[in-house]
């Protein structure tokens, strides 16, 4: 799982082939719209006909997208390949989740969601640190960018195998009988919405949805920084600069991978808090780790500034397992799939928002200076609703 070798060099990448900071954003935001238009359909398919079918049919579109990135080098032609890539996140996105909550209630497990998909999500993180480490490589010996995307498609392909080779019984539709037809749809939907109109679950929606939203937008832009540091490390002075820069920012994601798979697997530990102060404090701490990530970048502090932004992944690995389990133990599991694609599509218009907005103030200012100006202002609206929640709790 996780083993996405484009993710530690694509920005990098679109940078090669000439694309302003602005164009980088435009291409992130499209593919969240592309997501939000697909991601409430595509969990009531998953719910109504077939989680694992969904799951097989988003990798083969990954695929697609995959050899577009290699195949071709303009603008137009990454617009395709991110549109493609958002139809297959959307068809992934709560899918695969829903699938592991299945299996746990008919395992009769469901006390044990958090520590399990904590422990699941632990091991995907450890999938993305080797994925780091074999990208770098792959760029050391071939002394490119886009071979990344063409080496891409081998997991995916495996993935593909692998996901046919899951149980039917979590193939199932939300009713036992054989035949799918639009009533089943129509069910699904009432319950959805009847579902996340309860303010507890909205509320947890909210909270998870942000930070994910806003990790998913500014990740990559570290990336640049990664190459700063690789500049002041005096190992391999006597390869070309990118050989160098890819072994290097290669090591430090597998440092940031293992780091942020031990969170998520403590995350079970840190839900014996309250429910309350984890969701809401935890995001105030990942967005004071992207101003300090802005200052000390603007600083040319670039150690600091890497580890202040290391913070915001162990932040939100441990918030996901916790929020994750705070919405099954909310919705009926019969919807939950749904469910969580409606947080994803929240998610998804929050991520084209702040992605074109750090595109744009970046290309104008700089990124240190849009790290301080979006971080900052998320904060100051999560502060906000924070205090607004701890007033209504206070009152009663």
């Amino acid at each position: 799982k996780n083993l996405r070798f484009f993710d530690a060099f694509l920005i990098l990448f679109l940078i090669e082939k000439g694309l302003s900071f602005t164009q980088i954003g435009i291409l992130y935001a499209t593919r969240e719209i592309v997501i939000n238009i697909v991601e409430i359909p595509s969990g009531i398919l998953a719910d109504t006909f077939g989680r694992k079918n969904l799951l097989a049919g988003s990798f083969v579109i990954y695929i697609f997208s995959f050899y577009i990135f290699y195949l071709f080098g303009n603008f137009g032609w990454f617009m395709l390949a991110f549109i493609l890539y958002g139809i297959a996140d959307a068809f992934r996105t709560g899918t695969h989740k829903g699938i592991i909550m299945d299996y746990l209630k008919q395992q009769n497990w469901d006390d044990k969601k958090i520590e399990y998909y904590g422990h699941t999500r632990s091991w995907s993180q450890k999938g993305s640190a080797i994925s780091a480490l074999v990208a770098g490589l792959i760029v050391f010996y071939s002394g490119s960018y886009q071979n990344i995307f063409l080496f891409s498609t081998v997991p995916y392909i495996a993935n593909f195998i692998l996901i046919l080779s899951y149980p039917n019984n979590l193939n199932k539709s939300i009713r036992q009988e054989d035949k799918k037809n639009l009533s089943q749809v129509w069910t699904t939907v009432k319950s959805l919405f009847d579902t996340i109109k309860q303010p507890n679950v909205l509320r947890i929606i909210n909270s998870s949805a942000l930070h994910t939203a806003y990790l998913q937008a500014v990740k990559d832009y570290i990336q640049p920084l990664m190459v700063s540091v690789a500049i002041l490390i005096p190992v391999l002075v006597n390869v070309e600069p990118k050989q160098k820069n890819g072994v290097i920012i290669g090591v430090i994601y597998f440092i940031i991978y293992l780091a942020t798979s031990y969170a998520s697997k403590i995350s079970g530990k840190v839900a014996t808090r309250s429910n309350f102060n984890i969701s809401h404090k935890t995001m105030l701490l990942g967005l004071l780790f992207g101003v300090a990530t802005g200052i000390f970048y603007i600083l040319g502090i670039w150690a600091v500034s890497l580890i202040a932004f290391i913070g915001i992944y162990l932040i939100e690995n441990i918030r996901k397992p916790i929020l994750t389990g705070f919405v099954s133990d909310n919705v009926p599991n019969e919807i939950l799939t749904s469910v969580i694609s409606a947080q994803s599509q929240l998610k998804t218009i929050l991520t084209a928002l702040i992605a074109f907005s750090f595109g744009f103030i970046a290309d104008k200012f700089g990124i240190g200076i849009s790290f301080v100006a979006v971080s900052s202002l998320l904060t100051i609206i999560s502060g906000g609703v924070y205090y607004y929640h701890f007033k209504q709790i206070r009152n009663g």
